[in-house]
């Protein structure tokens, strides 16, 4: 049972009881009555303002949503479409000293055996082991390698 109808079920009782209404207690129970009807009907309201609210709050949830996916596209298309369209040659990039240089080249490491003199090449892989053996002499090399100290270089 609703509450209207609950409501509605008391109404009919007190009115089938034939109760006088110019006693202090018809007068105490009509006015309950009355009441409830008062609150059935705020409270009726009050749940289709929130049925209301619940369903604009959706929408605007699903407009979001749509919005949240077309950003997340545009940025996935912003800059290159199709990859054939972009060629690396029409892009100079260069470091301070006016090198050209190549962000995929990996980053070399010169590293200069302190016991035979041979120098050898090795890559960041490589340093971050902490220790290699020279390949000529077989000299323990040690790294402490620091990415802080790359940036100062």
């Amino acid at each position: 049972m609703t509450l209207s109808e609950k409501s509605a079920y008391l109404k009919g009782l007190m009115d089938g009881l034939n109760l006088n209404k110019e006693t202090a207690e018809g007068k105490m129970i009509a006015g309950i009555v009355d009441l409830l009807q008062e609150m059935t009907t705020a409270v009726s309201d009050l749940e289709e303002n929130a049925i209301a609210v619940s369903d604009e709050l959706d929408e605007i949830e699903d407009d979001l949503d749509a919005i949240e996916e077309f950003l997340m596209d545009d940025e996935d298309d912003d800059d290159y479409e199709d990859d054939d369209e972009y060629d690396d040659d029409e892009y100079n990039f260069a470091d301070d000293d006016g090198e050209d240089f190549d962000y995929d080249d990996e980053v070399v490491y010169h590293v200069t055996c302190p016991s035979c003199g041979k120098e050898l090449e090795l890559d960041e892989d490589t340093i971050l082991e902490d220790s290699i053996n020279c390949p000529q002499c077989g000299e323990l090399l040690e790294f402490d390698f620091d990415e802080d100290d790359e940036e100062d270089e």
